[in-house]
């Protein structure tokens, strides 16, 4: 028996289950948006632009009878850096380490070579795996769409159809998911909804500001380092690096007069003080590391643990 296990046995009964589910699909179909809409508060940030998500997070979903942890995969898709083999493997790691997988498909846009490379994956890396087909962003089909394309994907698998924004379609994936898992205990307390640690969370918040107020090329070239996180006296203070790769991206995310960084620290101190329910005193500071998409032992540093030899 493990450690968790001893310190949660007496947490549940001899038809509990729990287990781990891992999110997969193309770059944005939705699969933040859904576990967000799952949980009931955010545990991961959501953007309009793809690859938003970089690396396994973990949302928690507790009740009485079960435990689901979602692993909330990058996006799978052809990498073209350093930092995209470890999206990528990052989210095929996920995959084999899965009790049931979640294959979300954006039902809105005809399945495209992405999907079809997803299903020979699956396929290929997992093909015993219990898996379920999550057509999302339902709310944006008309009524008598059709859907044969996107069933056509996994015609032997359960189809549920969701909408992550206006959350139909979650109850029943819910229902459909949990009799899948294995019996077993709970992992973590009933209370915890992410697995996250505050510094990794703020990092990512910063990020998803870069993400939504700057251009379509920038958000790809920014990585966020938490240098100091100390909570004091009802007050939680945070310095950041946000990194860019050349000084024409520094001048981007500086902007005229600084308006852009003090747009980009005012909303995601915001954000920040909803999450902690502290107020917040965020330092921001913006550097230049030429290529860091391709410099291992930065993203090491940066959460981005990479293994394996180097691309060619």
């Amino acid at each position: 028996m493990s450690e968790l296990d001893s310190i949660f046995s007496d947490d549940w009964g001899d038809d509990h289950r729990s287990g781990m589910v891992a999110v997969v699909g193309r770059p944005n179909v939705g699969k933040s948006t859904l576990i967000n809409a799952i949980l009931g508060q955010k545990i991961a940030i959501v953007t309009s632009k793809p690859q938003t998500t970089r690396q396994r997070q973990l949302g928690i979903y507790t009740t009485a009878d079960a435990q689901v942890i979602f692993v909330d995969t990058p996006g799978i898709h052809d990498p073209q850096s350093r930092l995209g083999d470890f999206m990528v493997r990052d989210a095929r790691r996920a995959l084999r380490d899965a009790d049931v997988i979640l294959w979300i498909v954006d039902i809105s846009r005809s399945p495209n070579d992405e999907d079809r490379h997803i299903a020979d994956l699956l396929e290929r890396i997992v093909p015993e795996s219990q898996k379920l087909l999550v057509l999302n962003k339902i709310d944006r089909v008309n009524e008598g769409f059709d859907r044969s394309s996107h069933r056509a994907l996994s015609p032997t698998e359960t189809a549920i159809e969701t909408s992550a924004i206006t959350g139909y379609g979650v109850q029943a994936l819910l229902d459909a998911l949990l009799p899948l898992l294995p019996l077993g205990p709970r992992y973590y307390p009933e209370q915890q909804a992410s697995a996250s640690n505050m510094r990794f969370l703020a990092a990512e918040i910063i990020r998803e500001k870069i993400i939504e107020l700057t251009s379509e090329e920038l958000p790809y070239a920014v990585a966020v380092e938490i240098t100091r996180f100390r909570e004091r006296n009802g007050m939680s203070a945070i310095d950041a690096v946000i990194y860019v790769e050349r000084n024409s991206q520094k001048g981007m995310i500086i902007g005229k007069g600084g308006r852009m960084i003090k747009q980009i620290g005012t909303q995601a101190r915001i954000s920040l003080e909803a999450q902690l329910d502290t107020p917040v005193r965020l330092d921001t500071r913006v550097k230049v590391l030429k290529n860091w998409r391709s410099n291992d032992e930065f993203m090491r540093r940066v959460g981005y643990a990479l293994s394996g030899r180097k691309r060619k």
